[in-house]
């Protein structure tokens, strides 16, 4: 039991599958008993009104039938219930309560009874007004400073303030600037009104503003009303308070009244003329509140409840007290009930009612004593040793990524891929200018070992590959069961994607309420973005792959894109990717070599990866495992420089376009104003060719703007031919420096930290300050360079050329005998990897010029070097020779 557990004096459950809101409770002696015993009056959503007096004989009692003193159901629902003096020609309080389109006053009395049935109570309708517009709530008071009676104010839901004079309507104002109703209430102090419109800002009308306004019959002014003597409805004082209000109440005291306003995360305190008295920050979703006077002299208690089962209560921005509730409140007050006084009545949106008073219960656990035996430090120091050693394992491996499908046994994942492409495609909307866009279907399967709950299952691929369904939710899984799905995947835009796997991921929650993540990985087969195509014999771009093994016919390794019965394709494979481009493989007779060819560099490496691991697939199977690939030719940097400078211009150009576009803007904006001011204008003055201006400034923007989607388009496009390109120099890079996984895994995160290319962030500058700390640790050679940081913050480069020296940089120290690594004792690993013999490299930056034009006579032109290469196992007419029988 909690400490500060509210004590309960009295609850009851109302109803069942009724709603409750914030204005369905009111507390005050509605039968006029005068015995200062306040009755509890409940209405609901569903038509019903219920009045209480409760009576337990002691604390935590149920309800008993003698507390329900009225049970009746009305027609429509019941939005709000008031008690006042609501009748003309009496002071007797009277209980009004607002339906949707009605309001109704009623009157409560009770008749004693005589027998042990106990006493009997009944409404009776006194008079009812019927409303044009639909009701959203309502306030009550002496409006004008009349004496002896209370007035009505009705709020629309569009908008109108509705006044009733007892038994007559008064008048109707509609409130400037509406869009949304907000909480709404009364100062008697100020004679205002006071609500919190939907901008965010409280807002206060003096009532002799609003009776002396314009006649709100009609939405539109008319000429006659335009004419006549009413005045504009106009705000006495406002203020922006930054969120959306929750609840509003004013509290009168010591001749002064403070305005309390509770809002999505704070509540204020106002003073009458709208200045801030002080402000609270909530820690907690609030859900009601009631400010009362407090015991200290000029302060204020604040109940606020929240939507932790939460009561606090603040002493202006101080927090008293804090006490826990069973139920989320909707609705808090305050009343003296049987002679006890400050009882609080909460109301939950689900119909709990309850009564209860603050207090602590004392605690009544007693520990038990503790049975005396004897210590075994033998036994206690071999499990201290267990739990160290588990401490030691767990804190080897700190993976904050999510499990996959081997290591979450909770839920486990499965995706396949179907063999075969979809007989009838499912491509839709796509970009690509081919006959036919084929698509794959995916199959998704989630099993679960346990009872999951709202499980949301996200597929995701690469762009431009698309999914016609991405996202799918489940309820719930219960345990031991399986939910599957499918889906197809195609290619949209028109560009080859630079990687053909695909992500499903899977985040539940277990019965405890734990999030949990469970994902799986699956590959997507080559025939998605290409098909068989003729060889071409000419290329400008061209790889030669070295094997250990002896090689492979292309017919075996490529079965869905070569004919079994076509013996020239043993050799040479032609493939043609969707977009038009065309790559042809070669495997050479004599060696152990493969060739790959192309007219574009990045058109290379899907090729490039798919042979790679077809080998290793190919050899697996044949309980190889001594099988390597290698590369020694040269790395293509220059081509792969070109791919650069072609994105980074276009990311140029797009700033270019912003800035021009936010250019006409304003000069479009500047030339509204004018134009409005002359039309504003009483007497007419020429436009001076303004009219003629805007439509040119018009037609600027919206040229700009198309400009700027097709530069964001070839930019996409660059960016993912960049991606291609970047993946092909890395694979090159670590078969040459036979590169370890983890190595690979460190130059990926290097060239590829992003996955979408923004203007506030770019690949160009991520990928330099990644190179550039790589050439300040692990690939350092002296300390001096490991002394150098580097700048906090990332900006756009004025040009490419920093980048592409540290790329060269980077391949030059790989090819010294450089190992990457993301251990700080640099200078340990580079005695270990790096030999003696290894050429210094210029630190100046004139030497580091010369130590570039060194690099790139190294890393040339792969065009020339493979032309001269490969005359041993490519000679001139290898195309010819390897299709002949």
């Amino acid at each position: 039991m909690s400490l500060f557990k509210a004590r309960d004096w009295w609850s009851t459950a109302l109803g069942e599958k009724e709603e409750f809101d914030q204005g369905c409770l009111c507390v005050a002696d509605v039968d006029n008993s005068g015995s200062g015993q306040a009755k509890i009056t409940v209405g609901s959503y569903m038509g019903y009104l219920r009045i209480f007096n409760p009576h337990p004989v002691k604390p935590g009692d149920g309800m008993q039938a003698e507390d329900l003193l009225l049970e009746v159901q009305l027609r429509d629902p019941i939005l709000q219930v008031e008690v006042g003096k609501f009748v003309s020609g009496t002071e007797l309080l009277h209980l009004a309560v607002l339906h949707c389109r009605k309001l109704c006053v009623y009157a409560v009395s009770g008749t004693l009874g005589n027998v042990e049935h106990g006493n009997q109570y009944q409404i009776k309708l006194m008079y009812e007004h019927n409303l044009q517009r639909t009701a959203c709530n309502m306030t009550y008071g002496p409006f004008g400073g009349v004496k002896g009676r209370d007035l009505i104010c009705i709020q629309s839901m569009d908008g109108m303030l509705m006044l009733f004079e007892q038994e007559s309507y008064a008048f109707g104002r509609f409130l400037p600037g509406f869009l949304l109703p907000g909480p709404l209430t009364y100062s008697s102090r100020t004679d205002s009104f006071i609500t919190v419109s939907s901008c965010q800002q409280v807002e206060s009308y003096k009532y002799q503003v609003l009776a002396f306004a314009t006649d709100a019959d009609e939405r539109q002014e008319t000429e006659q009303q335009k004419l006549s003597s009413g005045k504009r409805l106009v705000m006495d004082w406002v203020l922006n308070i930054g969120e959306q209000a929750l609840d509003i109440c004013v509290v009168s005291f010591n001749q002064t009244s403070s305005v309390f306003v509770l809002g999505e995360r704070n509540f204020f305190c106002l003073k009458d003329n709208g200045q801030i008295r002080f402000m609270k920050k909530l820690d907690c979703s609030p859900s009601c509140f009631l400010p009362y006077c407090s015991v200290s002299e000029g302060t204020i208690n604040t109940l606020v409840g929240n939507h932790n089962s939460m009561l606090h209560v603040y002493q202006d921005v101080t927090l008293k007290w804090a006490t826990q509730l069973p139920h989320i409140p909707v609705a808090v007050k305050v009343g003296n009930l049987q002679d006890l006084k400050g009882v609080i009545v909460t109301l939950s949106d689900s119909g709990h009612l309850q009564c209860s008073y603050l207090g602590t219960d004392p605690s009544l656990f007693q520990a038990p004593k503790v049975e005396s035996r004897e210590i075994n430090y033998e036994e206690l120091d071999r499990e201290m040793k267990e739990l160290q050693k588990i401490i030691k394992e767990s804190t080897k491996t700190q993976d904050i990524l999510p499990k996959s499908e081997k290591d979450c046994d909770d839920l486990r994942i499965t995706a396949e891929v179907s063999p075969d492409l979809d007989v009838v495609s499912q491509a839709i909307d796509s970009e690509v200018r081919a006959e036919a866009v084929p698509s794959v279907t995916v199959k998704i399967t989630l099993q679960s070992r346990l009872a999951v709950q709202k499980t949301k299952l996200s597929i995701c691929v690469q762009p431009p590959l698309a999914l016609t369904h991405d996202q799918f939710i489940f309820d719930a899984i219960e345990s031991c069961r399986s939910k599957a799905v499918a889906l197809s995947v195609f290619l949209k835009g028109n560009c080859p994607p630079a990687e053909l796997e695909g992500n499903a991921m899977a985040s539940y929650s277990m019965p405890t309420g734990i999030p949990r993540v469970a994902q799986c990985k699956f590959r997507l087969p080559l025939r998605l973005i290409c098909f068989p195509a003729q060889p071409s014999k000419t290329a400008n771009h061209k790889l030669t792959i070295d094997t250990n093994k002896s090689p492979v016919s292309l017919v075996n390794l490529f079965p869905d894109f070569a004919d079994q019965s076509d013996e020239d394709q043993v050799n040479v494979l032609g493939f043609q990717f969707l977009t038009g481009s065309r790559i042809t493989l070669l495997a050479s007779k004599t060696s152990q070599r493969y060739r790959i060819q192309s007219e574009q560099l990045e058109d290379l490496w899907l090729i490039t990866k798919e042979l790679t691991f077809r080998l290793e697939e190919h050899f697996k199977k044949q309980n190889s495992k001594d099988f390597t690939c290698t590369f020694s030719g040269s790395v293509p940097l220059q081509e792969y420089f070109e791919l650069i400078d072609r994105h980074f211009e276009l990311r140029l150009n797009a700033e270019k376009f912003e800035e021009l576009l936010s250019e006409r803007a304003i000069q479009f904006r500047a030339i509204e104003r004018r134009l409005l001011t002359r039309f504003k204008d009483k007497t007419p003055a020429p436009l001076q060719h303004l009219d003629t201006l805007l439509e040119g400034t018009y037609r600027q923007i919206i040229a700009l703007a198309d400009a700027a989607k097709e530069n964001q388009a070839n930019m996409f496009q660059a960016f993912t031919k960049l991606k291609s390109a970047t993946q092909l120099v890395i694979m090159l890079i670590s078969l040459w420096q036979k590169l370890s996984t983890d190595q690979v895994a460190i130059l990926e995160a290097t060239f590829l930290p992003l996955m979408q290319d923004t203007q506030e962030l770019g690949w160009e500058e991520s990928v330099d300050a990644a190179i550039s700390h790589l050439l300040r640790t692990c690939l350092s050679k002296s300390s001096k360079e490991q002394v150098l940081t580097l700048t906090s913050q990332l900006s756009t480069p004025k040009d490419t050329s920093r980048l592409k020296k540290h790329i060269t940089l980077l391949c030059d120290r790989l090819a010294k005998g450089g190992r990457l690594c993301l251990s700080t004792d640099t200078n340990i690993q580079q005695t270990m990897v790096m030999p003696g013999g290894c050429t210094p490299i210029p630190e100046s930056d004139l030497e580091e010029r010369t130590g570039e034009q060194d690099s790139t006579t190294m890393f040339t032109n792969h065009r020339h070097l493979t032309k001269q290469k490969s005359k041993t196992d490519f000679p001139q007419g290898a195309l010819e020779e390897a299709e002949k029988p």
